[in-house]
């Protein structure tokens, strides 16, 4: 099905919140089910720097056709070029292999569309950390610009989050965390990583387990995972997300869980626009169409916020609410139609397709706006 709640367009500014928030205590009995699945308490790991395996090759660059073998590990990928999972497509078509070949041949159909979605499900490991990189390339490579990784995952190891969540970072993913899919542990940082966060399923974190761990003591596990943890927050800073996020891990136990309400999510930066993204696309739109642009710009996103965006509202009625902002503010812009709000809207090749209603889709929505042109995202490799 598709994504109609009335925040799925998160063309607001997005902010990273600093609080660290008690437990609501609102726990339903599908939240306690839920909560069940972290009973084998392997959900998220950090290893040793002893035991750890060598560190991952470079992401391949685009023009090498010898990629080093690897390989999905307790995980699963689909390629579809569609945000509609209801239809006869579904999820899309298997991606059997992560060598250049395949890849190259499961993303060909959706180059003419510009438009990427990846449903993976599984584990967050150096294969995955591998498969976001690899994507990548090959979506630059066919000038796909418009990418979503469609994310199921209760956790996996931290140390290739932060690897996964650093490649997505430099690549335009949105992320999203569609309802009935879960991203507990590990998997928040992945979430963390994206250029825009779609959250409608569970998102949980817990306390991390460090693998192989020699501590005999509290003080002793407390020193192994201090430095973890300092690299933890390194990580969800330069990405626009609270510490307080690490901070609150820490308190809850590896064998159970602690799901995240979708004001935390907001308040902590996990669902929406990526703060740091956010600044970066002010500032390039700044130099490309001048401060006044950007100013008009800030100013239609409050109002969209404040008239457009409220609870319960279809999301056709949220684009009607758009459209007439639009030209209360001068928009599309003469000077800069691409990077002007909703301009996905305006620009008729941008999103050929559309849903029975008329309207492009709610996921789609995410991609247009914040994006950059074809030939920009061919030329970074």
């Amino acid at each position: 099905m598709l994504l109609k709640s009335w925040w799925l367009p998160l063309l607001c500014l997005g902010l990273a919140g600093c609080s660290q928030l008690e437990n609501p205590g609102n726990v339903t009995a599908a939240d306690k089910a839920v909560r069940a699945q972290t009973a084998d308490g392997d959900h998220m790991v950090s290893i040793n720097a002893a035991d750890a395996p060598p560190p991952p090759p470079p992401a391949p660059k685009r023009g090498d056709m010898n990629w080093p073998e690897a390989a999905l590990e307790n995980g699963k990928a689909w390629i579809s070029c569609d945000t509609d999972y209801a239809g006869d497509a579904g999820d899309g078509a298997p991606l059997e292999a992560l060598d250049r070949a395949s890849i190259d041949a499961a993303l060909q159909p959706c180059a003419e569309r510009g438009l990427l979605r990846v449903r993976y499900v599984g584990k967050i490991n150096p294969g995955f950390s591998e498969l976001v990189a690899r994507l990548a390339v090959v979506a630059d490579a066919q000038r796909i610009s418009r990418r979503i990784l469609d994310l199921d995952s209760s956790g996996g190891q931290v140390e290739a989050a932060i690897v996964a969540g650093d490649r997505i970072g430099e690549s335009n993913w949105t992320i999203w965390v569609r309802e009935g899919s879960v991203c507990h542990s590990a998997c928040v940082f992945v979430l963390a990583a994206g250029d825009n966060r779609l959250v409608s399923g569970k998102v949980g974190i817990h306390r991390m387990m460090r693998i192989s761990s020699k501590a005999t003591s509290r003080a002793e596990l407390n020193r192994e995972l201090h430095e973890v943890y300092d690299n933890v927050k390194d990580y969800l800073q330069r990405n626009g997300v609270a510490v307080g996020v690490a901070d609150l891990m820490m308190t809850v136990p590896n064998r159970s869980l602690r799901l995240l309400t979708a004001e935390e999510l907001r308040q902590f930066g996990l669902d929406g626009t990526n703060a740091v993204q956010d600044d970066l696309e002010r500032i390039k739109q700044m130099r490309k169409c001048g401060d006044a642009f950007v100013r008009r710009k800030d100013a239609f996103l409050v109002a969209f916020d404040q008239e457009c965006k409220r609870e319960g509202s279809e999301l056709e009625a949220v684009n009607s609410c758009g459209q007439a902002l639009k030209q209360r503010f001068g928009f599309p812009d003469e000077t800069c139609p691409d990077e002007s709000p909703l301009s996905e809207i305006d620009v008729s090749t941008l999103l050929p397709d559309t849903t029975a209603s008329g309207q492009p889709d709610a996921v789609e929505q995410t991609l247009g706006d914040a994006r950059p042109a074809p030939a920009e995202a061919a030329e970074r490799n």
